[in-house]
């Protein structure tokens, strides 16, 4: 299994920072967020991982490089236009081919990195065609919110929605595992939320479609780091947990 990084976001919320630098370069304890997920990637056995970069697209080059310094196989993908997390995943298609593959958003924190395992097991286990990594949110205006169903299905899934419309209180991770006919959902997806192409919007295209689409629940903390406020916390939990 492949692994893919989408990367191409400009980061606006985190802003004046991000004017110079890309917000999956921000320093999370002692290394970049988006090194963190590589070594997550790394310990399940993924070591060849397309990053899918856009807005500063130089400073991630500089900093990852081949991969060989963190002992993995990088390859880079341009995202032109920064219309939506859909668009990044179909930007790695060409790279990907026919296999399943893991896409993990570069500008996530998540302890302990072992997290990924018990979604992947899962996801081979069921067989399944998509699974979502989701948790437990309060604000669902800021994640993709799934209707649960039976065994781990997924019925339904919105985009962002307001809190009296969100179908649950289960939010989308950035952690995603997908056959390649997502790719094929996406060619069919028309722009959403923001009027950019969502990749709930594809998913939500396999659902309607009949493919299996499962959530796995992640265990332990997660932290987008997309405000100032999340880059504070994630380093304030990154140093009481690693300086203990």
């Amino acid at each position: 299994m492949k692994g893919l990084i989408p990367a191409a976001g400009k980061g606006t919320r985190l802003e004046p920072i991000t004017l110079a630098i890309p917000k999956e370069l921000l320093m999370v304890g002692d290394k970049a967020v988006i090194e963190h997920v590589i070594e997550a990637m790394k310990m399940v056995g993924i070591e060849e991982i397309v990053i899918v970069v856009g807005w500063k697209k130089h400073a991630i080059l500089d900093y990852l490089g081949s991969g060989e310094r963190l002992g993995v196989k990088l390859a880079y993908v341009v995202q032109d236009r920064r219309d939506g997390l859909a668009k990044a995943v179909a930007a790695g298609e060409h790279v990907i081919g026919n296999e399943p593959f893991l896409v993990v958003l570069g500008d996530n924190f998540f302890y302990p990195k072992t997290f990924l395992k018990d979604i992947m097991e899962f996801h081979n286990r069921v067989d399944a065609d998509a699974t979502i990594g989701v948790a437990e949110v309060e604000d669902p205006t800021r994640h993709g919110m799934i209707k649960p169903g039976e065994n781990n299905r997924i019925i339904d899934i919105v985009e962002k929605p307001s809190p009296e419309k969100s179908p649950s209180n289960l939010g989308c991770m950035g952690v995603y595992i997908f056959k390649p006919v997502i790719f094929d959902a996406i060619r069919k997806t028309k722009p959403g939320v923001k009027n950019e192409y969502q990749l709930t919007d594809s998913i939500k295209i396999l659902i309607d479609e009949g493919y299996k689409v499962f959530y796995r629940k992640i265990e332990g903390k997660h932290i987008d780091v997309g405000t100032i406020e999340d880059f504070k916390k994630a380093n304030l939990f990154f140093s009481k947990v690693y300086n203990e």
